[in-house]
């Protein structure tokens, strides 16, 4: 007695769940899951879907011409289709031929929105008449021999009815609302170029105090310092050549180990643009060396600083702290032969 009442219990809850589920699919309100992923997997609907991308796209790329034309709208049409269509897609290989159909249509809604704009700046001569002779009274579908338009005034055998000009001239007028201009013909006064405008010269102003004036009082003086330091470091080096040349008149002095100081980058380029003031005035020579290596020597006082004027040369020496480096090392220099002032400390 247990087992029949359990089992009775059984099939009675099956049988509820079953009209449950018939209760749903039958008012529409919910799909059973069984159902969508029968759709899904049936081959046919699947296929059919894929066969109606195809022809889309097929009549897409065969009437392309037809669609390009502005007074056509099949590609309305057609993405309408494509859009009834996406809807049942589940596949991937629908989803490419959907992608592939967009592609197609998004080119052609680009090319005729192109021909659309470069057609709307043309004028259609042809268009522009028929329509003139429309409004003007001229219509070319309604027999020649109507009675109706004899009584009217309208055009009889093509032409134009009398208040044509006059149609038009109240349609146009609004368009040109500016007043016309008034001028002669051959105008009013003989057409003769004027005269030319003389140039007036005018003379210079005379130069006043405050523009023959000199250079500030204070820049006057920082020039004037800076000379006089430049004046004196030349004196000063001056002095020292010519004391390395008295302590052996016989051996020359060489003209880097003269100038480079080892201990100073700055200090190199300062002695050569000292020095090259002794040699521009004449307080110094250079010469070559047995090694042909350039040498400094002072001028004597007995010696003629204007002769070999005719064969004086000039050159830019340059150096760089590579090369300073390197003549120090070459030449092997220990102690600069120009010593620092005393007011400079490094």
């Amino acid at each position: 007695m247990e087992r029949d009442s359990s089992g009775g219990g059984d099939s009675s809850r099956k049988e509820q769940r079953e009209g449950q589920q018939c209760n749903g699919n039958s008012d529409g309100s919910a799909f059973a899951p069984s159902d969508l992923q029968s759709n899904d997997d049936d081959p046919g609907l699947r296929r059919k879907i894929r066969s109606k991308y195809r022809d889309l796209i097929n009549s897409m790329q065969q009437n392309r011409e037809d669609l390009l034309n502005p007074s056509n709208n099949r590609l309305t049409e057609v993405l309408e289709e494509a859009n009834n269509l996406f809807k049942d897609v589940r596949q991937t290989r629908e989803a490419a031929l959907d992608a592939q159909l967009l592609v197609v249509a998004s080119d052609l809604g680009k090319e005729k929105a192109s021909q659309m704009l470069a057609d709307g700046t043309a004028f259609d001569t042809a268009m522009f008449t028929e329509r003139l002779l429309s409004f003007m009274g001229i219509n070319r579908l309604e027999d020649d021999d109507d009675d109706d338009d004899e009584q009217k005034g309208g055009a009889n055998k093509g032409y134009l009815p009398a208040d044509a000009w006059h149609r038009l001239a109240s349609r146009a007028e609004c368009c040109f609302r500016t007043a016309p201009s008034f001028h002669f013909m051959r105008g009013s006064f003989h057409a003769e170029p004027p005269p030319p405008k003389q140039k007036v010269v005018r003379q210079s102003r005379a130069p006043t105090k405050e523009t023959t004036r000199a250079m500030p009082t204070q820049m006057k003086k920082m020039v004037e310092s800076h000379q006089e330091a430049t004046e004196k470091e030349v004196e000063r080096i001056l002095g020292c050549l010519r004391g390395y040349h008295q302590q052996d008149p016989l051996t020359p002095i060489s003209y880097y180990e003269f100038v480079i100081d080892p201990t100073s980058f700055s200090r190199t380029v300062e002695n050569i643009f000292h020095t090259s003031f002794l040699i521009r005035d004449g307080w110094a020579k250079m010469f070559l060396d047995d090694d042909k290596l350039p040498c400094i020597a002072p001028v004597e006082d007995d010696e003629d600083k204007g002769q070999g004027s005719s064969s004086c040369k000039q050159c830019i020496v340059s150096i760089s702290p590579k090369m300073w480096k390197d003549l120090i090392d070459a030449l092997d220099i220990k102690n600069p032969l120009i010593r620092a002032p005393d007011t400079q400390t490094e």
